[in-house]
């Protein structure tokens, strides 16, 4: 690793403010996805690591949920300032282990580090409310109290922001937290710790551990001091957190998979809608679940949409993310090309057209050169599935109704994009759509003010906003009573 401070690549897990390789001294290789190289290695820990990580966070809670709001407040923003101090070498490493193009990774530790002076004010704000009695003689009002220690388990694709987001909110509300990051990039959630014990965050409130995911999720969703769990990642195992989480009853929020619908309607600029709609489609190789999956575009102007997206697909650079002007980087691992590979092969063995991804080019094994697929149909897999790829597919439609049908096909329902002018057609199509999330003539809808979530079998809570904390804490009521009559001068 080329960086100007090399104490921020960590190969140990991070627990009671400890650096720690484990007991057993089993470890994993960690693989730079554009090169295969090996950028080093992490250790694999055993149950009893995980839980002395909840007993660590379990001891600091006491001491930080202590602290006022404001004091609290002054260690994230100091954590704050040290990702932006740190930009670089943090955004260097995460497109080494992750893939995606340097400006990317910049741009991702930005984002990241706003939610973390996001929340550090916002928890001088949440505030409680005063009842009017109905009881004689008594005050009610409520009180709002950290939940407790928190597990946050993160995906790989967004391996710094993803872990700032949930990360700032509990911590913000009076939790401590355990991390666990995605085994293909855990050096962006290390950087992270060493950055917030030189911001002085006590030992036992920000915890990173590292192992099996399936054993270090059982252990943390089983674990009854656990009273939280965050998760991002896929609807299955989402489905598998939330029934293991069951049994200790803890607060779950999940942000799941998406199938996001982008709508074009008959009176946009065809050329603005399809520039529009590549965006929304190739940010991080397409590996995002934001990215528009099926895009629908009414007949009046489908060619002429086909046409510009094409063009503008086309001028993209694939390679290295560390390479100059590079526009899409590797996917993360083969298994997510051939699974690229094989969702193209679907769609055109069941009457899909390719206009547009000769794979022969692709500058190594885990990359998957830009596809455009048109005539694209719901029984498809690039019409049913999350594909995670850059996999565009199109589909043409004739009325406002019909294409509300088929947005809405879809077991999930993260976020959706409409492009029209037209207010009406905007407003109907918005409130029909079953979304968390509607994007309207842009492609721009993320960030730390907004309340970030899906509906259906996308996930359950929400993530930053004034919402994003209310994960974190609990409602605490309270009725005073024997105070005596209260009259005014």
């Amino acid at each position: 690793m080329k960086l100007d401070d090399p104490r921020l690549f960590r190969q140990y897990a991070y627990i009671d403010g400890k650096w720690t390789h484990g007991d057993a001294g089993r470890e994993e290789a960690v693989i730079d996805p554009a090169t295969n190289e090996t950028l080093g290695h992490i250790p694999l820990l055993e149950p009893e690591q995980i839980r002395a990580a909840v007993d660590a966070a379990d001891a600091a809670f006491v001491q930080w949920r202590a602290l006022r709001a404001d004091e609290r407040c002054e260690r994230l923003l100091a954590w704050y300032d040290l990702l932006q101090a740190h930009r670089e070498d943090l955004a260097y490493i995460m497109t080494r282990e992750q893939g995606k193009p340097l400006p990317d990774a910049r741009g991702e530790v930005e984002y990241g580090a706003s939610f973390i002076r996001w929340f550090a004010e916002e928890g001088k704000r949440t505030f409680g409310q005063t009842i009017p009695s109905h009881i004689p003689n008594a005050a009610l009002g409520t009180l709002k109290e950290p939940v407790g220690v928190a597990a946050l388990i993160t995906p790989w694709n967004f391996p710094l922001a993803m872990i700032t987001r949930k990360a700032a909110a509990a911590m913000a509300a009076g939790c401590t937290v355990v991390v666990k990051p995605a085994g293909e990039t855990p050096f962006s959630a290390l950087a992270l710790a060493e950055l917030a014990e030189r911001a002085g965050i006590p030992a036992g409130v920000f915890n990173v551990v590292l192992g099996d995911a399936p054993m270090v999720s059982e252990v943390l969703c089983k674990e009854e001091r656990v009273k939280a769990l965050s998760f991002t990642g896929s609807t299955p195992v989402g489905r598998l957190l939330l029934e293991q989480s069951a049994g200790t009853v803890k607060r779950v929020s999940l942000e799941l998979g998406g199938n996001a619908p982008f709508i074009v309607g008959p009176d946009v600029d065809p050329k603005e809608a399809a520039y529009a709609a590549v965006a929304a489609k190739f940010q991080t190789a397409g590996q995002d679940c934001l990215a528009a999956n099926r895009i629908l575009v009414h007949e009046s102007v489908h060619d002429e949409f086909v046409a510009h997206f094409a063009e503008r697909m086309q001028a993209f650079t694939v390679g290295n993310g560390l390479d100059g002007e590079v526009d899409l980087g590797p996917l993360i691992h083969r298994r997510a090309v051939d699974k690229a590979a094989a969702i193209v092969d679907d769609a055109l063995s069941r009457g899909a057209t390719l206009v547009h991804g000769d794979q022969s080019a692709a500058p190594g094994e885990n990359f998957f050169m830009p596809v455009l697929l048109t005539e694209v149909t719901a029984d498809m897999k690039v019409w049913r599935e999350e594909n995670f790829a850059p996999v565009a597919g199109i589909t043409r439609y004739s009325t406002d109704d019909e294409v509300i049908e088929m947005a809405n096909d879809t077991e999930y329902g993260l976020s959706a994009y409409i492009f029209t002018h037209d207010i009406r057609r905007i407003w109907k199509i918005m409130r029909a759509l079953k979304n968390g999330m509607v994007a309207i003539n842009t492609v721009k809808m993320t960030g730390p003010p907004i309340p970030f979530g899906g509906v259906k079998q996308s996930g359950l809570g929400r993530e930053g906003g004034t919402a994003g904390i209310e994960e974190y804490l609990e409602t605490k009521y309270y009725c005073l009573g024997g105070l005596g009559s209260v009259s005014g001068s």
